[in-house]
């Protein structure tokens, strides 16, 4: 077998490994799930009084947690749709700006999540080229935590989500 190996080459067989993965990358294009990009409607919006907090929400939260997502053309792209899809249908089960007059979580969890230290936004989200501006300062962090303890007493959620 290892002489069959040698007598091969290492470059057809990477030849051949780099066709197998473009077959694959084609053939996983068939899966139809990540690929329905049809925002569901606004039920009723939360409504930020700051508008530089409405700008940070905007970059940073809304493609995830609300209805108004921004589908870049990578979502059309197996697998890159599969985990987009899983990242928005997940951040809108959490939380959706659109639909403030369902069950949102507690204020507490939001500020836990998104004062400094906090897992909001994703690095996997705010690294993509076309996210730069997801990147939150401190100063971010500290705008979007008083908008939100404002927008919870302002514009309180339809219900307060209880449990995990």
């Amino acid at each position: 077998m290892r002489e069959r190996l040698s007598n091969i080459g290492w470059k057809k067989i990477l030849g051949y490994a780099a066709l197998g993965l473009v077959a694959l990358l084609l053939v996983i294009q068939l899966v139809p799930y990540g690929r329905d990009h049809s925002n569901p409607p606004v039920t009723e919006a939360a409504v930020f009084s700051d508008p530089k907090a409405r700008q940070i929400v905007a970059a940073s939260c809304a493609d995830c947690h609300s209805n108004l997502t921004r589908w870049p053309w990578y979502t059309n792209v197996a697998p890159a749709s599969w985990l987009v899809q899983q990242d928005v249908d997940e951040g809108r089960s959490k939380m959706n700006l659109s639909e403030w007059n369902k069950a949102q979580p507690p204020l507490d969890e939001v500020v836990r999540q998104v004062e400094p230290g906090g897992e909001m936004p994703p690095f996997k989200y705010s690294v993509m080229p076309n996210h730069a501006d997801a990147r939150l300062s401190d100063a971010d962090r500290a705008i979007l935590v008083k908008a939100f303890r404002e927008l919870y007493a302002r514009q309180p959620p339809g219900s307060i989500k209880t449990g995990g």
